[in-house]
C-alpha cells in the first residue's frame, strides 16, 4: 500500500513563453535544474515516453513516463506507465513580458520509505527541493535568455 503525495510550486519568469516553452519542453534537459533528476531519455522513435532516473541521499528511483496531454506554451501533463508511481502536470501561463510556470507533481511513497520517514516530512522535503528547482529554472532560463 502507498501513500500519495501532492505538490504545487511555481515560479514567475521574466522572459517570453516561447523560450520558457522551449526550454522545458525539452525533457532531456530537466536535470539542469531540477535537483534529484540524474537522467531524463527520449527515445526517437516514440517521444512521448521518457524514461527517468532520480538520485537523492543513496537512494535510486527510476521510471518509465508517458505525456498525456501537451497544449503548446499551455500544458504538458504526464503520468508514469512503469517504476515509481508519479503523475503531474506542468502549466505555463503567459504573462507577456514574463511567463508563470506552475509545478503540480504528486508521486506515491514506495512502502519501505514510508515506514522509514515520515510522509509530513519527506512532503515538506520535497516541495522545498521542488520550489528550489523553479528557482534554477529561472536563472536558467534567463541566462538563456541573455545568451540569445
Amino acid at each position: 500500500m502507498s501513500d500519495w503525495l501532492e505538490h504545487t510550486v511555481q515560479v514567475e519568469v521574466e522572459a517570453p513563453i516561447d523560450l520558457v516553452w522551449s526550454l522545458w519542453s525539452d525533457l532531456e534537459q530537466m536535470p539542469r535544474w531540477m535537483k534529484w533528476i540524474d537522467s531524463v531519455k527520449v527515445p526517437e522513435d516514440n517521444p512521448d515516453i521518457s524514461l527517468w532516473t532520480l538520485k537523492s541521499g543513496g537512494f535510486e528511483f527510476t521510471w518509465k513516463s508517458r505525456i498525456l496531454k501537451v497544449i503548446p506554451h499551455q500544458i504538458i501533463q504526464w503520468e508514469s506507465i512503469d517504476g515509481l508511481p508519479n503523475r503531474g502536470a506542468i502549466r505555463f501561463y503567459d504573462r507577456h513580458t514574463s511567463s508563470i510556470v506552475k509545478l503540480t507533481a504528486a508521486y506515491a511513497i514506495p512502502g519501505i520509505l514510508g515506514k522509514i520517514m515520515d510522509n509530513l516530512f519527506l512532503g515538506r522535503i520535497v516541495e522545498s527541493t521542488l520550489k528550489a528547482d523553479l528557482e534554477r529554472f529561472k536563472q536558467y532560463a534567463l541566462k538563456t535568455k541573455a545568451e540569445g
